[in-house]
């Protein structure tokens, strides 16, 4: 059975893992992706390991599943022709290098919407194309730090930590194959095509949800203790076992499921160790 993207060609020019995932999810729905990597091979996630698999790390194969693959020289004068070749019958293009060198090349998205106004062309980096922060590259521990999410992470003792997956590529990722698969559907409506322009630091702070509302409305910054067990959500935790190497965790979705958890797991009622906020509305019942 066709896919749902069964039809649409992607040329995707990025590497390491926001913009492979964003194109893998895209081939897991049928879309014809087409990987270019310079000669030798240019994505630096097929050396990160062990472990390997056929010369190919763990890492790469996580997000290059679903594409076909060509090496292209994009620093020569033949390998920007062949990419405006490819552009022209192309859906959509995908690249995660840093602002301004596609344009250097001549295959920014003026350049290649002339020559395929249909053309959806996607551009993944730190910080966007404008602002001052533009031409600086965007990396997933800077970005967890600046973001606010290593704060939120980890306890007193233990101060910021990473989370321990590469959590801002994977929302950029996450929200460029959005972008794109509306970029797609627009474009059934204009008959043209559009740029997308898409930087990790916005993506991770768009990702704290919650925790960034409650900033915005409190205008209080929360300790790393107080994620743990003070959030939003007043009937999860986590504990540190008596016995073995483990850390238990609790949650339910409200206060009569957690209470008749209580007896099994053997601790005392919510309300004894989990303070509730007069002003909440849970706090009457």
């Amino acid at each position: 059975m066709p896919g749902a993207l069964d039809g649409v060609r992607v040329l995707d020019l990025s590497r390491v893992l926001a913009g492979p995932y964003a194109t893998m999810i895209l081939g897991d729905l049928g879309a014809d992706v087409i990987k270019v990597e310079a000669p030798g091979g240019s994505d630096d996630t097929r050396f990160w390991g062990p472990p390997f698999q056929n010369g190919m790390s763990a890492y790469y194969t996580a997000v290059n599943r679903n594409k076909r693959s060509i090496t292209v020289n994009l620093k020569s004068a033949e390998g920007q022709e062949t990419i405006r070749r490819l552009a022209e019958t192309a859906d959509v293009l995908i690249h995660n290098f840093k602002t301004g060198t596609m344009e250097q090349w001549e295959l920014g998205y003026e350049s290649l919407s002339r020559l395929n106004p249909r053309l959806i062309y996607c551009s993944i980096t730190g910080f966007g194309e404008t602002g001052p922060l533009a031409p600086l590259a965007g990396y997933d521990y800077i970005i967890q730090a600046m973001s606010g999410w290593m704060s939120i992470n980890g306890t007193a003792d233990t101060g910021p930590l990473k989370v321990g997956v590469a959590v801002t590529d994977v929302f950029t990722g996450l929200y460029a194959a959005i972008a794109i698969e509306a970029a797609l559907l627009a474009r059934e409506k204009t008959g043209r095509g559009q740029k997308i322009d898409l930087a990790l630091f916005d993506c991770a702070v768009s990702a704290l949800v919650n925790v960034a509302a409650n900033y915005l409305l409190s205008g209080e910054s929360r300790s790393r203790s107080a994620m743990n067990t003070r959030t939003s959500c007043h009937t999860q935790r986590t504990w540190q076992a008596t016995v073995r190497s483990s850390s238990p965790s609790a949650m339910t979705d409200n206060f009569k499921r957690f209470a008749r958890c209580c007896p099994i797991t053997r601790l005392e009622p919510i309300r004894a160790f989990k303070p509730i906020p007069a002003e909440s509305p849970i706090a009457k019942s």
